[in-house]
């Protein structure tokens, strides 16, 4: 038997998270979005040295920052990454994770792209754009909608 190079279970692309109370994050997400917990690996001071969530098809990895490069968004003081999530019915979904503790950075709406489309930042500082897909949009239609919105946007 020969050793995968990208295990059963995983995609190519995995999001790694630094979260501060990493284990109060992990009861968020399960309450938020539904995440069941694979794994949990404890560190030192009662702290999350490596944990792995499930999110329907997908894992999330997290642990709470223990220095160097694995800073929370709350020490830097923003997050650059957004996780997007497709789900079946995104107004539950926001509304959900708002109801856990979320807060709403944008309500759903649908968007040009033929998503409804949700934002939300989690008590710890990271953003999850939450989405269901609504409508096929040809190229040439993308192309003319996506001007349209650019244009709008504030410069």
């Amino acid at each position: 038997m020969s050793v995968q190079p990208i295990p059963d279970g995983y995609h190519a692309v995995t999001p790694y998270l630094a979260v501060d109370d990493a284990s109060a994050a992990i009861d968020f997400y399960a309450r938020a979005f539904g995440a069941k917990e694979r794994y949990r690996m404890p560190g030192p001071d009662g702290k999350v040295a490596h944990a792995e969530l499930e999110i329907r098809d997908s894992v999330i990895m997290l642990a709470d920052p223990f220095g160097g490069d694995d800073r929370s968004p709350k020490e830097v003081g923003t997050t650059t990454v957004g996780l997007f999530v497709y789900t079946e019915d995104v107004d539950a979904s926001y509304q959900r994770a708002i109801d856990a503790g979320a807060t709403s950075t944008q309500e759903p709406q649908d968007m040009f792209w033929g998503d409804r489309f949700a934002r939300v930042t989690d008590p710890f500082g990271h953003s999850w754009q939450l989405a269901t897909h609504v409508e096929d949009v040809s190229p040439e239609e993308m192309e003319r909608r996506s001007a349209e919105a650019m244009a709008s946007m504030p410069s």
